[in-house]
């Protein structure tokens, strides 16, 4: 029963003094870290303060956000600019997007499984772009290994995406694979669009299919531009050249 009466009283004391910051606006001690926590922890609360101010940020905003001292951010970070550079890095991690590419049905058709990829690789070619034009060009990490090597990593499961139907394409999926990026993003950047972005369905089709009507009979130009080929190849192999 003591024991029972001391632990109500205790936890009264707390409710008291829990009661008394938010009165006083006191900041209570923040749960105890290791600097490699604290450092996540803060990082993490920064990245969507860099996403809508940039730069501009204060360290004020970023204590609160982090529900930390102004100080703890010194404690595990040199500079405010510091912390705002591995922000932006870890904006840029492709972790979600990749999570979402593994969930993608293999077995399912293979326009399905790229319309998809096309979506996610759109979303990311805006929220980059988005980023940029916040933090500034000059504030843009290059390209890390840490970045290179998440970079490498999508593109192993956008390989995946075409591996099923390797047979019916006229490149190797790592090349598939290549290609998809750069339709989607070049067809997602407002800077390289004369027009409309492409849609996921537009860049599916222009990367499977291309342009050209595949019912209409090839122009005499590209008649002769085959012709042409064909006899630099005779030629490179030692063959008569056809008459």
């Amino acid at each position: 029963m003591a024991h029972d009466s001391h632990d109500r009283e205790h936890g009264a004391a707390a409710q008291d003094h829990a009661a008394a910051d938010e009165k006083t606006g006191k900041r209570t001690r923040a749960a105890r870290m290791s600097p490699e926590e604290r450092r996540a922890a803060i990082i993490a609360a920064t990245v969507p303060l860099v996403r809508t101010s940039g730069f501009d940020v204060s360290t004020r905003q970023i204590a609160e956000a982090a529900d930390i001292a102004e100080g703890t951010i010194f404690r595990v970070f040199e500079t405010k600019e510091d912390l705002l550079k591995r922000a932006v890095q870890a904006a840029l991690d492709p972790g979600d997007m990749a999570q979402r590419l593994l969930v993608i049905d293999l077995t399912s058709p293979l326009a399905e499984r790229l319309r998809w990829a096309a979506e996610l690789l759109q979303q990311r070619m805006a929220q980059m772009i988005e980023l940029a034009s916040t933090v500034g060009p000059g504030n843009f990490p290059v390209q890390s290994r840490d970045l290179q090597k998440q970079h490498e990593q999508l593109h192993e499961l956008l390989v995946k995406l075409f591996e099923p139907d390797r047979d019916q394409l006229r490149v190797d999926p790592a090349r598939a694979a290549g290609l998809l990026r750069m339709v989607a993003f070049g067809g997602s950047n407002p800077r390289l669009v004369d027009g409309p972005l492409l849609t996921p369905t537009e860049i599916v089709d222009l990367l499977l299919d291309g342009i050209r009507d595949h019912d209409a009979a090839p122009s005499d130009g590209h008649e002769r531009a085959g012709h042409e080929r064909s006899r630099e190849s005779g030629r490179e192999s030692g063959g008569d050249e056809p008459s």
